[in-house]
């Protein structure tokens, strides 16, 4: 590891457990976890999977909840130079399947939870074999091979590790990361040392990350959010994470308090869910320094809740393929209501055209990312890959406006722009206003061809539970405020949207419903990423 020390999150690791052996790195469940004994823990991980043949870019999967099992399987491929596989655990059983027979990985690590999932999937067909391990918590039934057991059974040992098998270059893979499909299939963004690295000095700078600095986990380290901009910058920096295994609103109180939490990561549905907790519940939130919110569509409603409610919050933007791209402090959302920010100091950000020019300040244009926080490449996917990567900037498929001063104001995504009689219709936009309506929980847009204008807008609504809202009370409240080339032609109403794991609506499953025609893989846009 000579050459990749100073990028390698299992180096910090070993590094800060030879500087601080007995520091907090983790607290989970009324458990403390240090460095030193973490490091210990990741060696006969180690151990455990050179025992079954795992070798230098091999894939290990992990279906976990947040968990210690799970930073330390993450670190552990760090260190053989295995490519670490995280898989959402809210997928089905069937979407499970195209995963594993995707990235087709050695070592499967699963918690009891998932138990049933597994079961379903047939794991004597895979290829290569399979190896699967469960871990079990105190009173469940163990089933299958015990996690614990395997690797308690190296207590001790240190693998071995000669150069010619740990991980050597910075541009390896260490990570294949799923996007959850907002436009079809997921992705699998194969995320190397030298990006996790780069990303770890962004959020070092957006956070103000210090040594003696606690951030609160409740983020899905599945996605790029919870491992890539919380986890592993903390761990770059020998900071103290306080991990929870899934989102309460009352413990994450709770918890601020107890630990003196100095930094935290949400999206825009956890603080909601944090802003209704009853106020004798909530904790005392005066250790907060930094507070952060991104992942998804951010109103400036909520940005002033979270103040009001005792949250710092500054925003930050980003994606599965780069992590953060765009930040704003909290003077900036506050001088400039809607921006998304300006760059982050590790990438170059613009926007162009769709054929590829550099738009002006005030128009329109796709962000583009270059700069060593990109991925590498979808696995096994060139054509999708040269699609996103070709030219040399990543096309995110956001669309954007900047001021004169850099400060970039999302528009919508481009997989989402519909045009209608020949003006482009951006589907946020009319979003915007719906949501505006006393009777309306939300709402999503979709364009649909039509014989006349080539495309007209659907608009799908969640009203109130008490509404006695109709179609046309949904129109007449856009013609009021939208140019009629931008006012759907077509509604309807809806209980609920089909959503990803971050609660971004699959717009293409609505399109597929307003059309009755089933999603084609082969019409997926290149652009349909997933933000973290």
């Amino acid at each position: 590891m000579r050459e990749l020390k100073s990028v390698n999150a299992s180096w910090w690791l070993g590094r800060w457990a030879e500087l601080y052996s007995g520091k907090p790195a983790l607290f989970f469940e009324d458990r403390v976890i240090t460095y030193g004994r973490l490091n210990e823990r990741v060696d006969q991980v180690c151990c455990w999977l050179q025992s079954v043949g795992i070798e230098k870019g091999d894939r290990v999967a992990v279906l976990l909840k947040n968990c210690p099992e799970f930073i330390e399987l993450y670190l552990a491929c760090a260190r053989l130079g295995a490519i670490f596989v995280p898989l959402n655990f809210r997928l089905a059983a069937e979407e499970l399947h195209y995963l594993i027979s995707h990235c087709r990985p050695r070592v499967l690590v699963h918690s009891h939870d998932f138990a049933g999932a597994i079961s379903r999937l047939d794991i004597a067909k895979y290829r290569p074999p399979l190896e699967v391990a469960r871990v079990s918590r105190s009173g469940e039934e163990v089933g299958g091979q015990d996690y614990a057991a395997l690797v308690a059974a190296f207590e001790g040992r240190e693998p071995f590790l000669p150069p010619s098998l740990a991980p050597g270059d910075p541009e390896e893979p260490q990570v294949i990361m799923y996007t959850s499909g907002t436009t079809g299939r997921p992705k699998g963004a194969v995320l190397s040392y030298r990006k996790t690295f780069f990303n770890c000095l962004n959020a070092d700078i957006f956070f103000n990350l210090s040594f003696q600095d606690r951030m609160l986990v409740v983020l899905p380290m599945f996605h790029s959010g919870g491992l890539f901009i919380q986890v592993s910058p903390c761990l770059y920096k020998g900071a103290t994470l306080v991990l929870h295994e899934h989102f309460n609103g009352e413990q994450a109180y709770m918890d601020i308090e107890r630990y003196k939490v100095t930094k935290f990561l949400g999206v825009p549905t956890v603080y909601r869910a944090l802003f209704k907790v009853d106020a004798g519940a909530r904790g005392d939130l005066s250790s907060l320094q930094v507070c952060a919110i991104g992942g998804e569509h951010v109103t400036p409603d909520v940005i002033r809740q979270c103040w009001d409610n005792g949250f710092p919050v500054r925003e930050v933007m980003g994606q599965t393929e780069t992590s953060i791209l765009l930040w704003a402090t909290e003077a900036e959302l506050l001088e400039r209501p809607g921006t998304v920010g300006r760059p982050v100091f590790h990438a170059e950000v613009t926007l162009i055209d769709r054929h590829g020019s550099p738009v002006g300040p005030g128009e329109v244009g796709e962000i583009v990312v270059r700069g060593s926080v990109l991925m590498k490449e979808y696995w096994q996917d060139p054509v999708q890959t040269e699609g996103v990567l070709g030219g040399g900037w990543l096309r995110t498929g956001d669309l954007a406006r900047r001021d004169e001063d850099g400060y970039f104001y999302l528009v919508d995504r481009a997989k989402d722009m519909y045009i209608s009689g020949g003006e482009n219709v951006y589907p946020a936009e009319v979003e915007r206003v719906l949501r505006d309506h006393a009777e309306v929980v939300d709402a999503a847009v979709v364009g649909v061809p039509d014989e006349q204008w080539g495309e007209v807008g659907h608009a799908f609504i969640i009203a109130r539970s008490d509404s006695s809202l109709t179609p046309e009370d949904v129109l007449t409240c856009c013609r009021a405020r939208l140019a009629g080339y931008k006012v759907p032609r077509t509604v309807t109403f809806c209980d609920e949207f089909p959503r990803t794991a971050l609660g971004k609506v699959r717009k293409y499953l609505l399109k597929d419903q307003s059309t009755g025609e089933p999603h084609a893989e082969s019409d997926e846009l290149l652009t349909g990423h997933e933000t973290w």
